[in-house]
């Protein structure tokens, strides 16, 4: 018999993410994801940090957040310029990303972005807009 759990533990996910994982590998013979991660810390408290995975060429970026206090200091563009030279390091060609209206879109575009889809109300009167760049060493 069929059941659905609708609270999947953290584990229950993580090996969701590994059969995926699998599947893609014997689909494609591409075994190259790998997690990409930095965190920022002031004194002893967090204060951001980036997130993400480089996987078939890509620099998948799935989170960058920092501290409200700590923003328009630099810290978000070097959290971001370090994934991009690691990714390059790894072989990646090109990032990408998403952010709503009432994220980084802006920080983004200045960082060479650009937006190649979007969802409108999503939330309700804002947009999700899904964003790319090719990457290229300094």
């Amino acid at each position: 018999m069929i059941r659905i759990n609708t609270e999947p533990t953290s584990e229950e996910l993580k090996k969701l993410d590994e059969r995926l994982e699998n599947y893609n590998v014997q689909k494609t013979g591409i075994d190259d994801a790998k997690p990409i991660g930095f965190t920022v810390y002031d004194a002893d408290t967090l204060i951001g940090g980036l997130n993400g995975v480089t996987s078939f060429g890509w620099l998948y970026i799935a989170t960058l957040w920092l501290d409200e206090s700590h923003r328009h200091r630099g810290v978000g563009t070097q959290l971001l310029q370090e994934a991009e030279k690691e990714a390059l390091r790894r072989g990646c060609q090109r990032a990408c990303l998403s952010s709503f209206t009432f994220q980084a879109k802006p920080f983004y575009e200045k960082h060479g972005y650009t937006v190649f889809g979007q969802l409108d109300d999503y939330p309700a009167g804002e947009k999700m807009y899904f964003m790319q760049k090719v990457l290229k060493s300094s």
